[in-house]
């Protein structure tokens, strides 16, 4: 069906501005500028002159200044949540739990950050005469550089780590959704936050190569693997760490005794909450023979209940498509699955009428070479597929180049965790799903193509900073430590029988003999 409005924003060419619409309705949202590369390298510049002060401020302090953010969101809670909601097409709740997860990191991150980068004591097990200590150290300017399907967590959670671990911010939001970030960043300056400290630069695919080339200290990039592949390689060429957060392929295997009921409402939860636009979603179903037929029927009678309309209603289950091409990607995996014999078990098409919508889609009779169960959907398609036992569903969960998510339901915990552990995955879940992603305690990122590095946690915290090693002297060796020059016979002798006394592996009065 032809989209009666853009698809994705539009270029204004005399103006160099990009046009945003609501996938609701299409109406017109605003408009934001296309930002080249002499604006990027100002807002650089001008966040590597803010950072500096911000640097020397007490980690207590700047956790202290960042927490007002916490109340910021809360007094303008329901004016961000509608900015989410227009920009997105996702329903309130979804965009509430967004909310949720960026003020509880907020939250956790401003209550323990003087714990997680306080100086680290290392106990040297040879040089007594000597001390370790690690310390954190603000890095400069983090890039972070987010997609449009989670446009106020993905960019703010990383945003609240690197302020609060000293460094300034530069972020460039998906030229899909990038209002939302600016109203994000509106409520973060009236905290009293430096406004140069954290910026927003906007516009397509060459402002944020032009933010990596801008002289950045770290990369946090999340989206799709090609992209991915480009910003790691940019980030290697200049020698600057970085953060890939890529895509998923998340598989959910249905063990025998699984709870049939939990199991399937949490494939519904998993496959069509935010539409199934997220790098989490539960993208393919692996149930047992015991249990397939009784969770599809569930399921199936579950994804029928669902009510899908105009996301500004609180009654509203499923929202729109935030992202056209996104149809297009859906359609072309549903039509090749029932060419290859999977059964539109609900589902299956656009919605008519104004607004992006796709109706929540259930495959069953899937099968491993259809590209549903092979490549990432991003949304709301959940296929199905029986196999004969766990055995399988782990060797299938694991034929994949994706790694980044994956779901165990089992009645048997210990069973449940066996099975979890030998699933390749950067966190894989038991009896739930996609909830993982708001702790903030707890690492998020995946392995093989889904990427590397980890956003959230307190290493992700700790890895904002450059780790600084500080050796200090405990106690003056003699100005004739065999270690400086002049070096003799005497000492030579001497450092040789210390080493064959501490490394030999014999009894202890056979090493200590060595020293004799």
């Amino acid at each position: 069906m032809a989209q009666a409005f853009p698809a994705s924003p539009t270029t204004t060419p005399a103006t160099r501005t990009l046009v945003v619409h609501s996938p609701i309705d299409g109406s017109r949202l605003g408009e934001v500028p296309l930002m080249g590369d002499a604006e990027v390298r100002a807002a650089v510049e001008r966040a590597r002159t803010a950072q500096r002060a911000w640097a020397q401020l007490p980690i207590e302090t700047r956790a202290e200044r960042v927490a007002r953010v916490i109340d910021a969101f809360v007094e303008r809670l329901d004016e961000l949540v509608d900015a989410v909601v227009l920009e997105t097409g996702k329903p309130r709740n979804d965009a509430l739990a967004e909310w949720i997860t960026v003020v509880d990191a907020c939250h956790y991150f401003t209550r323990h950050a003087g714990r997680i980068l306080a100086d680290t004591s290392i106990t040297l097990h040879h040089m007594k005469w000597r001390g370790s200590y690690v310390a954190y150290v603000p890095m400069g300017v983090i890039a972070v550089i987010s997609p449009w399907n989670l446009p106020l967590a993905i960019p703010m959670g990383s945003v609240i780590e690197a302020l609060i671990a000293g460094n300034a911010v530069v972020a460039k939001p998906s030229e899909v959704t990038p209002l939302t970030l600016l109203k994000a960043k509106e409520l973060v300056d009236a905290t009293g936050i430096p406004t140069d400290l954290f910026q927003v630069v906007t516009g397509d695919a060459r402002t944020g190569a032009a933010l990596i080339d801008a002289g950045v200290q770290k990369v946090v990039f999340t989206g799709g693997v090609s992209s991915g592949r480009r910003v790691g390689a940019a980030c290697a060429e200049r020698l600057i760490p970085c953060v890939l957060e890529l895509g998923g392929k998340a598989p959910l295997i249905a063990c025998d005794d699984c709870e049939i009921e939990r199991t399937a409402r949490s494939i519904v939860a998993g496959g069509f909450i935010n539409s199934g636009q997220l790098c989490i979603s539960v993208e393919r179903v692996l149930a047992t023979e015991a249990v397939h037929d009784r969770l599809v029927d569930r399921v199936v009678a579950l994804t029928r209940e669902l009510r899908q309309g105009d996301p500004r209603a609180d009654d509203v289950d499923v929202g729109a498509i935030i992202f056209a091409k996104q149809m297009d990607i859906a359609e072309a995996h549903i039509e090749d699955a029932v060419a290859r014999g999977a059964l539109v078990a609900t589902g299956g098409r656009r919605r008519p009428g104004p607004g992006m919508f796709f109706e929540p889609t259930v495959l069953t009779r899937c099968t491993p070479e259809m590209t549903v169960m092979r490549e990432e959907i991003f949304g709301p398609v959940v296929p199905i597929m029986k196999v004969r036992d766990e055995e399988e569903a782990v060797r299938i969960a694991n034929d994949s180049p994706l790694g980044l998510h994956a779901y165990v339901f089992s009645r048997d915990k210990t069973r449940a965790r066996a099975v979890a552990e030998r699933i390749e995955a950067g966190t894989v879940m038991i009896n739930d799903v996609l909830v993982s992603y708001c702790a903030p305690e707890a690492p998020f990122g995946g392995i093989k193509n889904s990427g590397y590095g980890r956003v959230h946690s307190d290493d992700s915290l700790r890895a904002m900073c450059y780790a600084r090693h500080v050796n200090y002297e405990r106690f003056a060796m003699p100005l004739n430590s065999p270690l400086l020059f002049p070096y003799t016979t005497a000492k030579f002798r001497g450092m040789r029988a210390a080493i064959r006394a501490t490394f030999k592996r014999t009894p202890l009065l056979g090493r200590l003999a060595d020293l004799l």
